[in-house]
């Protein structure tokens, strides 16, 4: 029978164009996931499970760096500490934002659902051990990611607009010239750009509003009947913000990055409070199931690969993606903005991912039946959620609002490295195309499966390692040097002179 409005007739068809989209969408992604997983992810590990390359990748470089520099992660924190508050600055300093706004921009695109929902979902994957190779993870990063923000700092350059271009496509294309490969350096630097741009969509857009819906969903049914339409909310949110360029995402990144994290981790260390009787017992499990998990695939070999792939995606140390942030910061010393960059993975990884993980444990979701179900589907934000709720009913409330805060200060950070890498590769004039297209993305992955998004992101953000880790082995002796003088300046005083601090009695 015909409805007597055919307006009506249009919006009865609705679910199915809706569930046909989603079918084209998941198959447009399986087909990327497994060309890039053939051409970049092979197995480096003999047996059972696999060891992604670029897996075994970022866990060399991050120990080499290590102990290259002496654990600077660990000798230098205070005097980082002293840099984010400004006791350093100088009238010499030039760049486009603070110390600080540069910290909080990286962090905004690093604290956001790989916090909730990547640590959720590697501890379903990989056990609870997993959550210790996450924190070791999170140590050697801080050094991986003081090279990046340090190198960054060197090769920035100032373009024809005035605004600053940094990051590892500067590095990988000018620093491998002054080492006489300078072909080789320009490929690298234009494969990174173009897995940053991919990456952005999936890392910075996609994924974030898969994520975070699962746990708004559950706060507010209507967004279960029209998907898109909170799609479109998040597209119009970005889109205000991104579009005024990095001092606006800057000033809102330095407002909302510090409320987000108090919300969250006080939630977290609320929950951890009232059961604080299994508070040893999951520190326990987090340990032992390290070097021994249980009924794990892959034994600690899967601990570690899931630990160090969900610290890299939460941290983004080793990536490259945050030495385009940091390189637009006014210090005179470009170790100086290495140093303030040391904070990111500690505050990202060892604190938040950390806090995440104990409420996963101490609540037993991760191996629970009756979650199953958000297992199998990777809505890792959902599982944390079911977390949340075990200690009150309102407290999945206090989650979706800060899943959304996560998603949305992520989202406008990586749109920003995404965007400087499109100006990279295609120049400034399209600048606005590629926004439009980011924008985009933020309403498909509405009406798209977490589980596809999961393995797109993956793999695009995780490819960036390859050509930056390069840079960084290569540039290293650099850093090394420019870090060593600096030390020698802050020793002998004279750095304490410049920024008219007085002397200690």
């Amino acid at each position: 029978m015909k409805h007597p409005n055919p307006a009506w007739g249009a919006l009865l068809l609705l679910p199915q164009q809706a569930f046909a989209a989603d079918v084209a969408i998941d198959a447009f992604f399986d087909t990327i996931n497994g060309f890039l997983a053939q051409i970049i992810f092979f197995d480096v590990f003999p047996g059972e499970p696999a060891m992604p390359f670029i897996v075994a990748w970022l866990i060399v470089a991050a120990v080499f760096l290590t102990l290259r520099f002496n654990f600077v992660n660990m000798r230098m924190m205070r005097h980082a500490y002293r840099v984010i508050r400004g006791k350093y600055h100088t009238a010499d300093d030039k760049g486009e934002v603070t110390p600080f706004q540069a910290l909080s921009t990286a962090l905004s695109a690093t604290v956001g659902l790989g916090n909730i929902a990547g640590v959720a979902i590697a501890i379903s994957i990989g056990g609870p051990g997993a959550t210790f190779w996450m924190i070791v993870a999170g140590f050697l990063g801080m050094t991986t990611k003081f090279t990046e923000a340090s190198l960054a700092q060197m090769y920035r350059e100032v373009r024809p607009d005035g605004r600053l271009m940094g990051g590892a496509m500067e590095y990988l294309s000018k620093g491998l010239a002054e080492h006489g490969a300078p072909t080789t350096g320009k490929v690298l630097a234009v494969m990174f750009a173009i897995f940053t741009i991919l990456g952005s969509f999936g890392a910075g857009s996609a994924f974030q509003v898969s994520q975070s819906m699962g746990a708004v969903q559950a706060q507010i049914p209507f967004f279960r009947e029209m998907p898109i339409a909170y799609g479109l909310l998040m597209g119009i949110a970005v889109g205000l913000v991104i579009i005024g360029g990095l001092r606006r995402i800057a000033h809102v990144a330095e407002a909302i990055v510090p409320t987000m994290v108090i919300i969250y981790v006080g939630a977290c260390l609320w929950i951890v409070g009232s059961n604080a009787e299994l508070v040893p017992e999951a520190l326990g499990k987090i340990f032992t199931e390290a070097f021994s998990p249980i009924a794990v695939a892959g034994g600690i070999v899967g601990a570690i690969v899931q630990g160090f792939k969900r610290a890299a995606f939460s941290s983004e140390a080793g990536l490259g993606s945050a030495a385009i942030a940091h390189s637009t910061a006014s210090v005179k010393y470009p170790v100086r903005q290495g140093l303030v960059a040391l904070y990111e993975p500690f505050i990202d990884t060892v604190i938040i991912c950390t806090m995440t993980a104990l409420v996963i444990v101490i609540t037993g979701v991760y191996n629970a039946p009756e979650h199953e179900a958000l297992r199998a589907a990777s809505q890792g934000a959902a599982l944390t959620s079911a977390a949340f709720a075990t200690v009150s009913d309102w407290f999945p409330m206090i989650l979706a609002l800060s899943v959304v805060l996560f998603a949305y200060s992520t989202a406008i950070s990586w749109s920003y490295y995404g965007e400087r890498c499109w100006v990279y590769v295609f120049g400034e004039r399209y600048s606005i195309l590629y926004k439009g297209i980011f924008i985009g993305f933020l309403v498909v992955a509405s009406v798209a499966s977490a589980s596809s998004l999961v393995d797109f992101t993956d793999l695009l953000v995780l490819a960036m390692a390859f050509p930056n880790l390069i840079g960084l082995y290569v540039l290293s002796g650099k850093v090394k040097a420019a870090l060593n003088e600096y030390q020698a300046k802050l020793a002998s005083g004279e750095l304490d002179r410049e920024a008219g601090i007085k002397p200690r009695r």
